[in-house]
């Protein structure tokens, strides 16, 4: 189990900025550029946490607990999710609703850390935030309720193990609208295209980045590197659903996983070059309806 944790902990930590680099890189083809290298966000990362820190008089410690658990979340959340079929490296009954919360806890801090700054348009991103969280996590956890019913198991070991492949046949309506869902999630809750633009500078379009406008050095870099890890973990169920095969070697199933990924954001890079982003009232009417297709998706496996 040591070493399953090791492996999960080292695959998150450094190759989620990757993932990063690989959607810039897709983007930067399509506007017919040659784009930054792939490790340019690492660099960017790196370059942030050599930097000094410039705080506001206003903010207290809760300005620093944001950036802090947003990188030890995702950490701890991936953990439980299998890499591909290479098993979790924490397992128990139940994990899901854990692995929800520890999001939710993430979410909270942010929040807070914005609003501890005392900037309007901070809180007003944090608003933003908290809103289309609560749209998203129905979604989420309909989903998983999806998986749970068709695995017959509350684990995510048990829900995304070697079974997940025979589910297809029998429900592969409901795990294409699981997918379909999740992938909305995924745009939502880590701020892409055509729900959020991670590049734009305009705060009163903003929804996450507003809510980092007073944080610098090494805190910065913490939000960016928290952010990319937060991209891995939340499509690395996606990843699963979609790519349900076992190859039966811990190293093939790892390397199908990391396939899998690189496809993914290559993916949401196409997304955010031929969409354009959303009107800030369409985005709660979008959740709604994801919702709507979640539950009927449930409804599907209940009969």
């Amino acid at each position: 189990m040591l070493i399953n944790a090791l492996i999960h902990t080292l695959v998150v930590l450094l190759l989620s900025p990757l993932l990063i680099g690989i959607i810039i890189r897709v983007k930067s083809r399509f506007a017919g550029r040659r784009g930054a290298p792939l490790v340019q966000p690492w660099r960017d990362i790196w370059r942030l946490l050599r930097k000094d820190l410039v705080i506001s008089h206003t903010t207290s410690w809760v300005f620093f607990v944001g950036p802090v658990l947003g990188v030890i979340v995702p950490v701890l959340a991936f953990l439980f999710v299998p890499l591909g079929a290479f098993p979790a490296a924490i397992s128990f009954e139940g994990d899901f609703i854990l692995w929800l919360y520890l999001f939710a806890l993430a979410r909270f801090a942010t929040a807070a850390a914005a609003l501890d700054t005392g900037s309007s348009f901070e809180g007003m991103g944090a608003a933003r935030e908290v809103t289309y969280a609560s749209l998203a996590e129905p979604v989420l956890f309909f989903c998983l309720l999806v998986i749970a019913r068709l695995s017959g198991s509350l684990s995510f070991n048990g829900m995304f193990g070697a079974d997940i492949a025979g589910m297809w046949p029998t429900a592969g309506v409901s795990l294409l609208l699981v997918a379909l869902c999740w992938m909305l999630v995924l745009l939502l809750e880590n701020a892409r295209i055509p729900f959020d633009d991670p590049t734009t500078h305009l705060e009163l379009t903003m929804i996450h980045e507003v809510m980092v406008l007073d944080h610098s050095g090494p805190l910065l870099g913490l939000v960016h590197w928290g952010a990319a890890m937060k991209l891995m973990v939340s499509g690395a169920l996606l990843v699963r659903v979609i790519l349900p095969f076992s190859t039966g070697h811990p190293g093939f199933d790892i390397a199908l996983f990391a396939l899998g990924m690189i496809l993914l954001a290559a993916l949401i890079g196409v997304v955010e070059s031929v969409m354009a982003r959303f009107k800030l009232p369409r985005i709660p009417q979008i959740m709604v309806g994801a919702i709507l297709f979640a539950f009927f998706a449930w409804i599907l496996v209940l009969r």
